[in-house]
């Protein structure tokens, strides 16, 4: 049977793993049923799914077992899938409304994945009211990161509502299978060697320029005016303590056009806006349950290091680390903090070289890494104090047997030392945040979805534009969709999607 090895930032995301912090990501996609649809319509793409047990990489990939399998793990790469264990159907209990969605996705998030079989499993979720269903997808971390896996779970879906015959994400043959070496064929310890051997020139030629980063990061951080976040800098936090195994799930779903226009505006990036969207929520949250820390939070911000056209398994990924600026009131003042502090952490990330990144992104996260395997996780100070991922999407609507996706919502996973993950997707003209947290840790944690909302109607009173940027005055509060509306109103609306 045909193997991979894991690389070693894969390698990281199994080794982490506890019983209370599986390292796993996925998301939540609801649709609209059409008008004149089969009311049977989910039951009918549950069977067309079934009909594919050939599945192409990564989905097809189950842990090696045997004596090397922490030390050197591989992928055993599989010609057919258990579709029915991997592909699930379930219903929401009536009334069928956000909250039970919710809750629903909140537990599907909280149990382990089984690695008897590839890591990961998605279920069709039928009753969801306003005539829609919806998906929940999880992946372990280790087999691909969210870049790679929704562009690959966005080629599944359809750009004409009249595509019904399209196979399942699982089924579609990568653009591109790269021919193995011979030293790739061989056992993994020796091939993992090998790499090391065969990449130790080029990591030994981008030291100086990892260096004058690093000594540029801590001139910044030691200067009165410095403004990027540093590893460790952090100020203590609850966020940062340890974990249960149980999650909870909150969701808002924005206007992608609005946030554009704020951050025009503004003179900053779309991702400062969410950025301190995500600040203003943590500090009213955190001052609400007495937890609000002096110092500003951090964030750790993912950077897909990935061409455009790669969808390999495994992860590209590094991280820039910035200043959340809780400590400041106002909400315009917090996003001039935050825009001059990513600025300078991506300025710096541009200056090193693909291999300076690898030992930058090793640098960052071998503390931590650490600490998860010793169990000092949420028992030292942590890296940054909360990841916020920004995920980009398609950019037009898709469909799957005819049902319009109205929303995508990220899931992601939290550790011992980070309780929190805030993940946004982007899809068509929206953004959807998807807030996942320790359910016993941080209590009330779906409030964080309802002070999101307030922060960006601060955001419209201060750089939204004249003729009015807001998109519905309910803005946090629960709304569900009506059956006689169409998805693509529905997705122009600033609503909260689901909530445990």
């Amino acid at each position: 049977m045909e193997t991979k090895r894991l690389n070693l930032v894969d390698m990281a995301w199994l080794n982490v793993e506890t019983e209370h912090a599986p390292m796993q990501v996925g998301g939540l996609l609801t649709f609209q049923i059409p008008d004149g649809a089969p009311k049977d319509l989910p039951r009918r793409i549950v069977e067309h799914y079934h009909q594919f047990p050939q599945a192409f990489s990564p989905w097809n990939h189950r842990l090696r077992s045997g004596a090397l399998r922490t030390v050197a793990p591989e992928w055993e790469l599989l010609d057919e899938i258990d579709v029915e264990y991997h592909f699930r159907h379930s219903a929401l209990p009536a009334p069928g409304g956000e909250r039970e969605l919710g809750e629903l996705a909140s537990r599907l998030h909280s149990h382990p994945l089984d690695f008897r079989h590839p890591p990961w499993e998605a279920h069709l979720i039928e009753g969801l009211e306003g005539n829609r269903f919806a998906i929940y997808i999880k992946l372990h971390h280790s087999l691909i990161d969210g870049v790679a896996g929704m562009r690959q779970l966005a080629k599944a879906l359809a750009d004409d509502p009249n595509d019904t015959e399209r196979p399942p994400f699982w089924a579609l043959p990568p653009k591109k299978r790269r021919k193995r070496s011979p030293d790739e064929a061989r056992p993994g310890m020796y091939r993992a060697v090998a790499e090391l051997m065969g990449g130790a020139a080029e990591q030994v030629g981008s030291l100086p320029g990892f260096a004058r980063v690093v000594r540029s990061m801590l001139k910044s951080a030691r200067s009165e005016t410095g403004t990027a976040g540093l590893p460790f800098s952090s100020a203590s936090s609850i966020l940062n303590s340890r974990i249960q195994s149980q999650r909870r799930y909150a969701t808002q779903l924005y206007s992608l056009a609005e946030f554009r226009s704020l951050a025009q505006n503004a003179g900053v990036t779309v991702n400062d806006i969410v950025l301190t969207i995500c600040g203003g929520s943590l500090r009213r949250y955190l001052r609400e349950i007495g937890e609000l820390p002096d110092r500003p939070l951090t964030a750790g911000i993912p950077v897909s290091v990935r061409p455009a056209d790669d969808q390999e398994a495994g992860n590209a990924l590094t991280f820039i680390v910035a200043n959340l600026a809780t400590d400041i009131e106002s909400t315009a003042e917090r996003l001039q903090a935050v825009a001059s502090s990513t600025r300078r952490a991506k300025n710096e990330l541009s200056k090193l070289s693909a291999a300076a990144i690898t030992q930058y992104t090793v640098a960052l996260m071998a503390p931590y890494v650490l600490s998860l395997v010793t169990g000092m996780g949420g028992r030292t100070r942590p890296v940054f104090n909360v990841t916020v991922s920004n995920v980009p999407g398609p950019e037009g609507p898709l469909y799957i047997h005819g049902a319009e996706m109205e929303a995508f919502y990220p899931t992601s996973l939290v550790t011992h030392g980070q309780a929190l993950n805030i993940t946004v997707h982007g899809y068509a003209d929206t953004l959807g945040f998807g807030f996942i947290g320790c359910r016993e840790t941080l209590p009330s944690m779906q409030r964080l979805a309802v002070y999101a909302g307030e922060t960006l109607d601060e955001l419209r009173e201060t750089y939204g534009d004249r003729d009015g940027g807001k998109k519905d005055d309910a803005a946090g509060e629960p709304k569900a969709a009506s059956s006689k509306k169409s998805t693509a109103k529905r997705r122009k609306q600033t609503t909260k999607s689901a909530t445990d």
